[in-house]
């Protein structure tokens, strides 16, 4: 103000010296005063000039937003406005953009601020309250969202105040990207808070709107899980852009909601898994065999957690008088239209679970396990009965092993109405290994247990006689030269024995022709003169085989005189001599018994 008051100062005296005349004569210092004076009025003149346009020029920055705010005017701002757009006193709607501006006297008549310009990062928005426009009509919180082909002239606060623009939160958020906004009307919200609704894949967004957009005929529909039950959830839902709860989700993918307009619930529409095990102590026999083969039983406990991730703790069924618990898995999906009616009647999937479907599933099962149970007739053999044929029976302690399929799709069927009441499809329900009391398999077990050992001892004969014949072969493989020889030795002793045979069959029958001979010359000649040729014949055959015998009988008998000649003829000589000996005392025996 000092500089402005100043230059007005010196640009009037500097015109007033310029500009003045003098009567006085004509002479040399005369012309060198006026000469001076009016040098001195352009030179205040101009240091006038300057002082003044030094107030009048202001540079922006590239990456600000130069705001007005006027000081002297002599208009005031209109009751309930805060924005001047006619000159007024106080924030100026218009904003100065980067660059060099001049406006006469600006910086004596206004003050001037520089705003950063608005950066929305990508993955946020920018929520937006407008601090000036008219007032929110009744009943409503939220000015209507503006379509995105007019949001560049909304965001220009002459046109927005101009234009009917509703003062308060504005339901139109700042996507990613820079803006230069008069930061005296928008105030702009910028933290973790005004990130981006992302539906992932998968998975489906139910809406929940506070605002209404103008022009949609808003009516509320009640809306089922299912068209077959009628105690099925039903829930009003409203057409998109409406009030309430939309009938139609979001599907994957991003959007730019106001979280002030709009809440969003997330649907996993994905096939999960709801396991129920765990939480009981389990009781196990353990059989073993011993080196002399008898079966040893041991009993322990396992103490079995409920897992983290497990949706409730194993289902206590109780069977023939016994408690026995029972691990179950159900498959369950969301379908995406039936999304808004499980988040409108409960609250979602995770409410649906624990106050709907665990206790349905835990009373079916409780249900089916302990009454009855259908079971197809089957033969003596153990095959099923030709056409089929079913039994309604009294559920027993081993239909949880024996006949499981039959329970699973008895507990199933019940579930899956209970599921399609709620807007949930149960795809399956698979029974887990139930925890049988050991005292019920243990006979059982010991029975397998010794087949088992029955058929290993049988295989094991088996091997031992196949080891016998392998090493037998093996063996006999060896042997096999010792075989042969032996064999060749049988077969020549076998033809020994044929021949021996066959020579005593001979030497029986020479015999046998041989004493009819002895038996008919005894008949002849009587028994000694028989007894003396076969003597004679026997000293005759060893004489023959041996010639120097004949000496030696010279020797023995001396009284017989034997002639030049030796040998056989010694021999005949001999013999003649003994049989006429013994003919000689034949006849005289003869005679001698023919005188008496």
């Amino acid at each position: 103000m000092i500089g402005v008051i100043i230059g007005i100062v010196a640009i009037a005296l500097g015109v007033s010296i310029i500009l003045r005349r003098t009567g006085a004569p004509v002479g040399s210092h005369r012309i060198v005063r006026v000469f001076g004076s009016r040098i001195m009025g352009i030179f205040l003149t101009v240091v006038g000039v300057f002082l003044l346009l030094s107030t009048s020029f202001i540079f922006v920055d590239a990456n600000y937003v130069g705001h007005l705010k006027r000081i002297y005017a002599f208009k005031e701002l209109p009751q309930g406005r805060i924005l001047a757009l006619d000159g007024e006193k106080g924030p100026q709607a218009q904003i100065l953009g980067p660059g060099f501006h001049f406006i006469p006297l600006v910086r004596v008549l206004y003050d001037f601020e520089e705003w950063e310009i608005v950066t929305i990062p990508e993955g946020y928005y920018g929520q937006l309250t407008t601090l000036d426009g008219q007032a929110m009509p009744s009943g409503m919180f939220m000015a209507p969202s503006i379509p995105d082909d007019r949001v560049a002239d909304m965001l220009n606060a002459d046109s927005f105040l101009t234009k009917g623009g509703l003062r308060g939160p504005q339901e139109t958020v700042l996507k990613p990207g820079q803006y230069r906004l008069n930061r005296y009307l928008f105030d702009v919200t910028l933290n973790e808070n005004t990130n981006a609704t992302i539906i992932p894949a998968g998975h489906v967004g139910v809406v929940k709107s506070n605002v209404s957009q103008p022009g949609i005929n808003c009516v509320e529909e009640e809306v089922s899980a299912s068209n077959v039950s009628r105690e099925a959830l039903t829930v009003p839902l409203v057409p998109r852009g409406c009030v309430g709860i939309w009938k139609e989700p979001l599907f994957p993918g991003a959007y730019y909601l106001n979280r002030q307009a709009y809440e969003v619930t997330l649907v996993d529409t994905r096939v999960q898994t709801w396991e129920y095990k765990g939480g009981y102590t389990k009781r196990i026999i353990d059989l073993s065999v011993d080196q002399q083969g008898n079966i040893q039983q041991n009993e322990r406990s396992v103490q079995e957690k409920i897992p983290d991730d497990a949706a409730d703790r194993a289902v206590y069924v109780k069977v023939e008088g016994w408690d026995i618990p029972l691990e179950l898995r159900a498959l369950v999906q969301v379908d995406p239209d039936n999304a808004p009616v499980v988040v409108g009647s409960v609250g979602g999937l995770e409410e649906i679970e624990n106050r709907i479907l665990t206790p349905a599933i835990r009373s079916i099962v409780r249900n089916v396990a302990g009454a009855s149970i259908r079971v197809p007739d089957k033969n003596p053999d153990g095959t099923l009965v030709q056409p089929a044929s079913f039994t309604v029976r009294p559920t027993r302690v081993l239909d949880l092993i024996e006949n499981r399929d039959a329970l699973e799709q008895t507990i199933e069927q019940q579930i899956k109405v209970e599921g399609n009441k709620a807007g949930v499809d149960i795809r399956e329900i698979r029974l887990g290994e139930p925890a049988i009391p050991p005292e019920l398999l243990v006979s059982r077990l010991r029975v397998q247990l010794a087949d088992q050992l029955s058929i290993a001892y049988e295989r094991e004969t088996d091997a031992q006689q196949k080891r016998i014949e392998t090493e037998q072969a093996r063996s006999t493989a060896d042997e096999q030269p010792r075989l042969v020889e032996a064999q060749i030795a049988v077969q020549v002793a076998n033809q020994r024995e044929q021949e021996r045979a066959a020579l005593g069959r001979a030497e029986r029958q020479y015999l046998e022709e041989l004493a009819r001979g002895q038996r008919a010359q005894v008949d002849v000649l009587g028994q000694d003169r028989v007894a003396l040729l076969q003597a004679l014949e026997k000293l005759l055959n060893s004489l023959e085989r041996k010639p120097e015998l004949v000496g030696l009988v010279g020797k023995l008998v001396p009284n017989t005189v034997v002639g030049g000649d030796t040998g056989f003829a010694g021999a005949a000589a001999l013999l003649g001599a003994s049989l006429g000996g013994i003919q000689g005392q034949s006849g005289s025996q003869g005679r001698t018994t023919g005188g008496q």
